[in-house]
């Protein structure tokens, strides 16, 4: 038995004999039955609102039904949420939610479901991006962009490379939703399994001249790039976009701009 189901096992055991549990459910690439043997468990716990504050007290205890553990911390990212590092290494999160809280942008396997709760989630599970997020994600495309100009006047090499990596996050969402739309929610983590070769291999080539020395470089590939996918940009996001009109102006900017040392 591998170490992923051995926890998985026991931590619902532990979770099903809790009253104040209602369904148990695995997301993340082992909720998809993606996962390898360095996935992480991603565990998802229903509960009524009104008893979450006293569910949230125990949930160290049923962590700890697993093995012993390295640390834990509780966190607020999506809902209420707990990280764990086990003494062999395994993370394991465990997010508290409820109904009305529980987030369909993944896919998921169901652990314990005796009320049947998860049937009106099933068919909501996608990872497609909608237009406001799509709008968002290219927005930032052009935020970073307006960093990185400001970093790579100011010749601050190491500011400049991080606000190319920040933006290769939201480009690589946006091009998962131009060329494989149904996995764009993922990012980077799936870039490799999801895109077709040429885009992947653009943000590759991109991503190995992030560095101090070739940052420049990575830049003018990406204007390279956007420009090359401007008529599908604006067809997706209108002409009347914030997002695209932020964009097209770093573009139109960038492309014309030398820097002298």
């Amino acid at each position: 038995m591998n170490i992923q189901l051995e926890a998985t096992e026991k931590i619902t055991e532990s979770l099903k004999n809790d009253p104040l549990v209602k369904a148990v459910v695995l997301k993340g690439s082992l909720g998809r039955n993606e996962g390898d043997e360095h996935s992480d468990l991603d565990l998802y716990c229903f509960v009524d609102p009104e008893k979450s504050d006293e569910f949230l007290a125990r949930r160290v205890d049923h962590l700890a039904s697993y093995r012993p553990m390295l640390f834990h911390d509780s966190i607020f990212i999506i809902a209420p949420k707990i990280i764990t590092v086990y003494d062999n290494l395994l993370h394991v999160d465990l997010f508290t939610v409820t109904e009305k809280t529980f987030k369909t942008t993944d896919y998921f396997t169901v652990l314990y479901d005796p009320e049947n709760l998860l049937d009106q989630f099933k068919d909501k599970q996608h990872f497609t991006m909608s237009p406001e997020e799509t709008e968002e994600q290219a927005f930032d495309i052009g935020w970073f962009l307006f960093q990185y100009r400001k970093a790579w006047k100011r010749g601050n090499n190491i500011w400049a490379v991080e606000a190319l990596h920040l933006m290769m996050k939201f480009l690589t969402r946006v091009m998962l939703h131009r060329y494989a739309p149904e996995r764009a929610q993922l990012g980077m983590k799936d870039a490799m399994r999801s895109l077709p070769e040429e885009p992947l291999n653009q943000l590759i080539n991109i991503l190995e001249l992030i560095t101090p020395e070739h940052h420049e470089q990575a830049m003018r590939k990406t204007v390279e790039l956007l420009k090359a996918e401007s008529s599908w940009l604006e067809k997706t996001l209108g002409d009347q976009s914030d997002a695209y009109t932020f964009m097209q102006k770093m573009i139109e900017v960038l492309d014309g701009e030398r820097v002298t040392s």
